[in-house]
């Protein structure tokens, strides 16, 4: 079941497991946020996370809505992870894994098909690569190397139907260009969430959904704020990784 230095990690809230690799990938909060921001219907519809890593937005999403879920991800070794994951979870038929390349996937899947797509791509341009102690895993899943933000925008935007809507997590640093980036592609933004370290810091990480051909007219949610003045999760953070305790 296990390879290596994996380990098998609870997902609290969800009452589900996952698997995790301190030297290939592991989840950040981001998946958990984007996981709970994105819009799901809770019965029909077709879902695909683009990014999908080690599967962790896919299980967050199977807690919320009874959906097909189909998880995108470049790299074999993550893929692996993310199967085992769902078939540990018993989820094989709700959630599929596959690999590909996001640039190729509205293609493969087929075009306007989907409700929803959810896409934590990869932050920080491929020149920000100074860390050469990140592993190969870490390096893709991290940097622009293999995807860009604008490749990963057109690619949820092929696959949307008209009305359908994404929902990526990015660096709030980026949010002109996702903007851009969204409307270039027929993705008006809708709504947006700007996540704050702490009170009184500056934000650094945007949650933002948009629709396929919607109207324009964009809502600021409250700020949300990860921890608090005493160094631990606010009370918010708390209940969207552990539940209602």
């Amino acid at each position: 079941m296990l390879l290596d230095d994996e380990r098998l990690d609870y997902l609290l809230a969800e009452d589900l497991r996952i698997i995790q690799s301190p030297s290939v990938f592991s989840f950040s909060l981001d998946a958990v946020l984007l996981a709970r921001f994105a819009y799901v219907p809770l019965k029909r519809g077709k879902i695909v996370d683009l990014c999908t890593g080690n599967g962790a937005i896919p299980l967050f999403l199977s807690a919320r809505t009874e959906s097909a879920i189909i998880g995108v991800e470049l790299q074999e070794r993550l893929v692996h992870m993310a199967q085992r994951s769902v078939e540990y979870n018993g989820l094989e038929e709700q959630i599929r894994i596959i690999e590909g390349d996001v640039k190729e996937i509205p293609a493969r899947l087929g075009v306007e098909k989907f409700d929803v797509v959810t896409c934590n791509p990869p932050y920080f341009p491929a020149h920000e690569l100074s860390d050469k102690n990140l592993s190969e895993h870490m390096a893709i899943a991290r940097h622009e190397i293999h995807l860009t933000l604008d490749e990963s925008v057109q690619a949820a935007s092929k696959l949307l139907k008209q009305g359908g809507k994404a929902a990526f997590v990015h660096r709030s640093g980026r949010l002109i260009d996702i903007i851009t980036a969204m409307r270039a592609n027929r993705l008006e933004p809708k709504r947006v969430r700007l996540v704050y370290p702490k009170a009184g810091k500056e934000a650094n990480t945007l949650l933002i959904e948009g629709i396929k051909d919607g109207k324009p007219d964009l809502k600021i949610l409250p700020p949300l704020i990860v921890y608090g003045e005493n160094g631990e999760y606010t009370e918010e953070v708390r209940e969207l990784l552990y539940g209602n305790e």
